[in-house]
């Protein structure tokens, strides 16, 4: 009977009885049978079952490492279909997404250098298009310091300005899109 608290891991009660049967079959000594052993190195008993030995052990842990995956890939994965990250979105994200997401990005403010009159870079969402729109004199009622800081620095605008300045942008937007 095999005592499981003093035996290796390896050690199971198949592989046990096989090193027993190789054993009787070559009596500790060549495990081919050949009586003058060609290669004592490799067919020798002892040499051989140490080989074989760390190939049950790497076996082992081929085994523990498979079942190890297994349970992984079962405690987390979903049951929806993968698709890769770049991939597509499922119908209902697809709606989700197109939903939240704004219809323009104001990329920046400027200066005209041929007009003098300042103008938005806008960029359309899901799209690499851009649009430069004129805004005309909605900027002349801040001071020319304001201007600049929002012009050159990105500063925020005043509310009534910034209305102004995306009610423009969005009636471009609009007009671009439907032409």
């Amino acid at each position: 009977m095999l005592n499981t608290e003093q035996s290796p891991k390896w050690l199971t009660a198949d592989r046990k009885s096989c090193m027993i049967a190789l054993f009787e079959r070559s009596q500790g000594f060549c495990i081919f049978g050949e009586k003058p052993c060609t290669n004592p190195e490799l067919h020798h008993y002892g040499y051989f079952v140490e080989d074989l030995i760390k190939d049950w052990k790497a076996d082992d842990r081929a085994a523990i490492e498979a079942l190890w995956k297994a349970e992984s890939l079962a405690i987390h994965k979903l049951g929806e279909r993968r698709y890769p990250v770049r991939g597509r979105f499922s119908n209902i994200s697809k709606d989700i997404y197109f939903a939240e997401q704004p219809q323009f990005y104001v990329t920046g403010l400027s200066i005209s250098g041929l007009t003098f009159e300042p103008f938005a870079s806008v960029r359309l969402s899901s799209s690499y298009i851009h649009l430069f729109v004129s805004l005309g004199d909605t900027l002349k009622t801040l001071s020319k310091n304001k201007r600049r800081k929002a012009i050159r620095y990105s500063k925020a605008l005043p509310k009534d300005i910034e209305d102004n300045v995306n009610a423009i942008i969005r009636q471009a937007v609009r007009h671009y899109i439907d032409h």
